[in-house]
């Protein structure tokens, strides 16, 4: 499983980081914070429907839950660090019920995290990071919507079942919700299908395992949700515009 989804919920103290090339990935949301800092190119970023275009030196600070994705624009390479709420735990019972107005804010320069050999360490990283977000932008509410509920629910839905039959249908069976009412939300909440984010979403997650283990292209396939090699390639070249297995050869 990516690291997106469940690094830090049920971890204490726990510290991820990685460094990723011309990478994307759709809308996600975790108990932890991330942190994502631009080294070079240019990357989209939506953060609970605000957007923001991050160039070089540029970072977005994420908090807890808040619904989130990226996506590279041309070229990017970046630097993500996923962070348990306990590293930061005076800032986060601070901050608890409010997100940032606007979660970017510029770096000139950034640290070598493989430097971090001790928690204090990162411990004082962490809260520079969040002195400077403290110090850029006011704080909101958090959004409560029972329409924002209903999304978190059909995400946390899909983190747990792409790999297995996963629908609508079966996500309105499991949510016991209307299906009409579930596609209508989640186009207008998403502005996509839940066919084309599912589609996204099992690709990108083909793609980590393409690169980080020895699966054939099938094994992968399957893994991924996908019990057809035709359509898993098909869906793997509209989205990321080559083949699984060009993908899987560039360094």
């Amino acid at each position: 499983m990516f690291f997106f989804e469940h690094h830090g919920v049920d971890e204490k103290e726990s510290f991820l980081f990685s460094h990723l090339t011309d990478y994307s990935f759709p809308l996600h949301f975790h108990r932890a914070y991330e942190f994502i800092y631009v080294i070079d190119g240019e990357l989209s970023v939506s953060i609970d429907k605000n957007e923001y275009t991050l160039r070089k030196n540029d970072a977005a600070f994420i908090f807890p839950n808040q619904i989130h994705e990226f996506k590279t624009i041309d070229h990017s390479k970046i630097t993500i660090v996923i962070f348990s709420p306990e590293l930061v735990g005076h800032f986060y019972m601070n901050y608890k019920g409010v997100v940032p107005e606007n979660n970017v804010f510029s770096m000139a320069a950034f640290p070598d995290l493989d430097l971090f050999n001790s928690i204090y360490k990162k411990k004082s990283f962490l809260y520079d990071l969040c002195s400077r977000l403290e110090s850029s932008t006011p704080f909101v509410p958090v959004e409560k919507s029972t329409r924002m509920r209903v999304l978190y629910k059909i995400l946390l839905y899909v983190d747990e079942n792409y790999m297995n039959d996963c629908t609508l249908k079966t996500v309105a069976q499991s949510l016991q919700y209307d299906y009409a009412y579930l596609s209508k939300l989640f186009f207008q909440t998403t502005n996509m299908t839940f066919t084309d984010y599912l589609n996204r979403y099992r690709i990108l997650q083909a793609c980590y395992r393409l690169k980080n283990n020895q699966e054939s292209i099938y094994e992968v396939a399957l893994n991924c949700g996908y019990t057809n090699l035709r359509s898993f390639n098909r869906n793997f070249r509209r989205i990321m515009n080559q083949s699984p297995r060009e993908y899987r050869e560039v360094v």
